[in-house]
Parts: C-alpha cells; structure tokens; sequence
C-alpha cells in the first residue's frame, strides 16, 4: 500500500486572466492509493473549454503558478464539451476527523431507473445487431459501452459529507467530489461524488502509470461463489477481449510520450468491496519531463473502458441509444501540480448530486458474444457502492424497478 500524502488547498492570493473567483468552499477531493487531495476555496476556476484548447489553457494557467498552487476537477465525457478546472494554493494539513455520517440512510426516498433494466438491454441488443451487421467492414463497431441511471430523490437534502465518509470506507479505490459550476437546471450548483477503482494515469517526474480496467463480475457474500466468479472472470474470452481492447489503446496513446513503456505484471484480477475486474497495470517513463497529468489525462479520453472501438464511432452511438446525457460521468477526475505531477482517475461508480437529487450512473461494456440482460445486472451491481452509501436496497437496481421507500 503506498503512503497517503494530506494537503489542503487554499485561495491563491493574485488573480489570474484566465480564471474567474468563485466562492466554494470546497472545489475537489480524492482519497485513495495516490494520496489524499483536499481543494477549499474560494478559488478559481479556470477559463472552461474542450479537449483541442486544454493544453494551452492548463500551461498557461501553471506558467504563472506559485510552488505551492495546483489544478483540479473534472473532464467532461464529451471532448467537445467544456470542462470544469479549478486552481488554487495548497499547504500540509492533519488528516480530517471522523465524520458521523448524519443524514443517512436517506429519509422518504424515491428511485427512478432511466432506463429500466428491459430497456437497457434492448439498446445492448441493438448495438450487438450493429456489430453483427458490420463485422468485417473498415471501421466497424468492435465495443461499445453503454450506461444507463438511476435517479434518487429524497424528502431532506443529500449529506455530501456523510456520504464522502462511507465512500472512504472502501480503501480499494479512490473516493472523490469535484464541484461542479451552478446552471439553470442546479441554481443551487451540483457535486459530482464516487468511489473510481480506475486509474486513468499518475505522473511522479518521468514516471508514470495507468490501471485500466474492463471485464466486471460482481462479488458475492459466500466466500466459495465469490471465489468462482473470480476464477470465471479470469477464464472469460469475452471479458479478456474486452480487457485487450482498452489496453491497446491505452498503449497506442502514451507511447509518442514515451522512452519506456510496458505492462511488467500482465492482467491480473482486482477487486472493490463490490466488484471484481480484470486489471493491467502499465508504466512508462516519460520523454518530457514538464508534461503535465493533465495533458497526458485528455489525450488518454475517453478509453474503450468508457467508451469503445472505434472511439468516433462508439461515441456517437452512445448519443442515440443512451437516453440521459453523460455530462462528467465517465470522463476523468483529478489533479494536477505546479510541476505537472498528479493523478486522474476514470469518474465512474459516481453520482451527480444536487440539493435532494442524486443521479447515479453505471456502464458495462459490450462485445460480440455479450448478453443483454447478463449486462443489465452488471449495471446493476455497480451502482452498488453508491447505493450501499446512501443507505438504499440494491435490489431495485438490479431489477429495474421504480420504487418508493423509507429508511
């Protein structure tokens, strides 16, 4: 287990051009493997764009940087859409107390399944016709990943610290909260909030690393059957193909980057409190030392764990089958320092919180030789974190029913 660094983020005192002050008293957050990030405001956002202008906003942004000031927030799924960065100092801080998680289970709550597991698995059926009917032509479908949501509503505001509290709980994978700015639909502004087993790319110096993951089974409270479904995800051809695909890419991505680049311990098997996942863990050396994470984040997004093969072609069948925008559910969250070190992390096993609002998300990726409804409950099974969090059943979830409860 790597040692956990605690630093605290806090207003730089000169304002810059190509940022605005915004008033939030907490901006972002991460707490796992690669360390515990706190951002407190106020603070600055810098000035919102897409994936073509990121470098140049970000470089210009760390150029008149202090030591002591970082980046952090969230990128959007869409590359076209506009992403939400904020910048602000940072100084060594005690870890924060144990928070009493008040406010949960949720009180009067209501679930919405959008769209329920049938209809999900009717989009999972017509991408596997696509793929059957393109198999063999030049840029055909190869996978495709599909999510659907599920949307909480509760009768009292959603505690966004006590949940922050339970989702650090799971010490596999890396909780985080980027504040996310207020619109006509969140006058009131938004959170976007999770537990992401993913690591997208960490950069210490030259140094980095990516830990995709794709191929999922959901774990099991018998010890015996959890055991098998680890040992018939390992033996999945579907699952390992799957795996390869996002791998590859990832590799094709950083190696103009690169003087090394590998994957010394092969695929393995991992685990969450909730799910199991085929892993390959891949590091590089770099040739640039001044790259920031950030950069080599964009370029990275989305992978075909998020999205699919071809990545164009993929996103553009998410728009038509998908029926909710995925807005910065499955995009990447993270930070960055003045010296362009830092990690970003795959934003999935999230939900976008506003006032007495959460929607969760969740995905599975598709491949010839899928089944739909096996698919829909893998959907299912991770919105398990989440919902396990908030003090709700699961068995909603992996059913696909409305329902209305009090806990």
């Amino acid at each position: 287990m790597k040692t956990r660094c605690i630093m605290n983020i806090r207003l730089s005192e000169a304002p810059k051009k190509t940022a605005s002050p915004v008033p939030d008293p907490v901006l972002f957050g991460f707490d796992g493997p690669s360390g515990r990030i706190l951002g407190q405001g106020p603070a600055r956002r810098i000035a919102p764009g897409n994936a073509a202008t990121l470098e140049t906003r970000v470089t210009a942004a760390l150029a008149g940087a202090a030591p002591d000031e970082m980046i952090g927030g969230a990128l959007p799924f869409d590359r076209e859409a506009g992403d939400c960065l904020w910048q602000c100092r940072r100084s060594e801080a005690p870890a924060p107390g144990g928070i009493t998680p008040q406010g949960l289970p949720l009180p009067g709550w209501r679930l919405t399944a959008e769209p329920a597991a049938r209809d999900y698995a009717d989009a999972v059926a017509r991408a596997l016709d696509i793929m059957a009917e393109e198999a063999g032509s030049e840029d055909a479908l190869e996978k495709i990943v599909l999510a659907r949501t599920l949307l909480v509503e509760s009768a009292a505001p959603i505690p966004v610290e006590a949940l922050m509290a339970r989702l650090h709980a799971d010490r596999s994978v890396t909780a985080f909260r980027v504040a996310l700015p207020a619109g006509p639909d969140h006058p009131q502004g938004r959170a976007l909030i999770g537990a992401t087993p993913e690591l997208l790319i960490e950069k210490r110096g030259r140094r980095i690393a990516s830990h995709p993951l794709a191929g999922s089974a959901r774990r099991l409270s018998d010890p015996a059957a959890d055991r098998a479904a680890a040992e018939a995800l390992s033996g999945s051809a579907k699952d390992h193909r799957e795996h390869a695909l996002v791998v590859e890419s990832i590799l094709d991505t950083l190696a103009p980057f690169c003087r090394e680049l590998g994957c010394p311990e092969g695929t393995c098997i991992t685990s969450t409190r909730s799910m199991w996942h085929l892993g390959t863990r891949i590091e590089g050396r770099l040739k640039d030392e001044g790259t920031p994470s950030v950069v080599l984040a964009s370029a990275l997004h989305p992978t075909p764990a998020v999205c699919g093969v071809p990545m164009a072609r993929a996103a553009g069948f998410i728009k038509a089958l998908e029926p909710v925008a995925r807005d910065f559910y499955a995009g990447a969250v993270g930070w960055c320092d003045a010296s362009g070190d830092g990690a970003w992390h795959v934003a999935i096993r999230c939900a976008e919180i506003s006032g007495r609002r959460a929607r969760l998300y969740a995905g599975a990726g598709i491949v010839p030789g899928s089944d739909p409804m096996a698919e829909a409950a893998e959907t299912g099974a991770k919105f398990g974190a989440l919902l396990a969090a908030l003090g709700l059943p699961q068995d909603a979830a992996l059913q696909g029913v409305p329902c209305n409860g009090e806990t």
